[in-house]
């Protein structure tokens, strides 16, 4: 091979190895698949998250977090004095459970009532907190549905005689105690039941606690029954939030209040969703520029 050709050649071979990064940069280019990544901080994980019983309440929010770690309400306003306007008293249902979103209500301006439910993990904090706000405390009394759907602790059933229904409504008081009246959680089936509903009434009317009938059946004999008794009663008009979106929750506003301007005064009934307080809050200015005047429940009661 002649001289001249060699040398063109060592210097090729010399420039493309120069071209190339030196071994410990190819290495370094791609992590080898075994190194381990950085710890990150630890996210809290649902497990440390309460969450609702799958008995209680299961379409309500699955949002709560413990009574330590949720933000007290802020100092509540005077609550305004109703005047002779249109009244509308709003029940918030299945308290004592999400207290991150039930402080939400008791931080509001406006008087209304939260139902509370027994045995559950934030009813005391819940209804005190709410009492010191102006709020209306109601015990929310679990009792037997139609469809099987076990309606929590502290229930009343058909199964039980007169001494056993006497005995949980009492207990069930005794466990939510600054509650001055009652409605029912689900009860479909009980408050159908002329005995169980006798029962009932016959312990609300001893305590001189007011009834309010949820209307979850349109068989129900609750509120003649108390009535009957003696017990101060109204029913509810309007459910909130059968659908979880501000949209829908602000129409079923609306329509209490359509009532509430027809014949006086209206009962609407919530439950603790992030949907229904941030509806209640948006609404709330506008019906009032409407007159419309926010009262406790126990004020409508006859």
């Amino acid at each position: 091979m002649p001289f001249a050709l060699v040398l063109v050649l060592v210097a090729l071979i010399a420039v493309i190895a120069g071209r190339r990064p030196p071994p410990h940069q190819r290495v370094a280019a791609v992590a080898p698949e075994s190194e381990p990544t950085a710890a990150a901080e630890p996210v809290a994980t649902l497990a440390a998250v309460e969450t609702p019983p799958a008995q209680i309440a299961t379409d309500a929010p699955a949002t709560d977090v413990p009574a330590a770690e949720s933000p007290s309400p802020a100092a509540s306003a005077p609550l305004p004095a109703p005047s002779s306007g249109p009244k509308l008293a709003l029940i918030i249902d299945d308290c004592g459970q999400w207290p991150d979103i039930e402080r939400g209500f008791i931080a509001m301006s406006i008087p209304l009532t939260l139902s509370v439910l027994p045995d559950v993990r934030f009813n005391h904090a819940i209804e005190r907190e709410a009492a010191a706000a102006g709020k209306g405390i109601m015990l929310h009394l679990p009792m037997e549905t139609m469809s099987g759907m076990n309606p929590g602790p502290g229930k009343v059933t058909t199964e039980m005689d007169d001494a056993a229904i006497a005995a949980q409504v009492q207990h069930d008081l005794d466990d939510v105690d600054l509650a001055t009246g009652v409605n029912n959680h689900e009860g479909s089936k009980a408050t159908a039941d002329a005995r169980v509903m006798n029962d009932v009434a016959a312990v609300l009317a001893r305590d001189d606690r007011f009834f309010i009938d949820s209307m979850t059946s349109s068989k129900s004999i609750a509120e003649a029954t108390a009535r009957a008794h003696g017990v101060r009663v109204a029913a509810r008009d309007v459910f909130l939030d059968n659908q979880a979106e501000v949209a829908y929750t602000e129409g079923q506003l609306r329509a209490a209040v359509a009532i509430a301007k027809r014949t006086g005064s209206a009962i609407a009934i919530g439950h603790p969703r992030p949907t229904t307080l941030e509806a209640v809050r948006d609404l709330v200015p506008e019906l009032q520029a409407q007159g419309i005047n926010f009262v406790l429940v126990s004020s409508l009661v006859q």
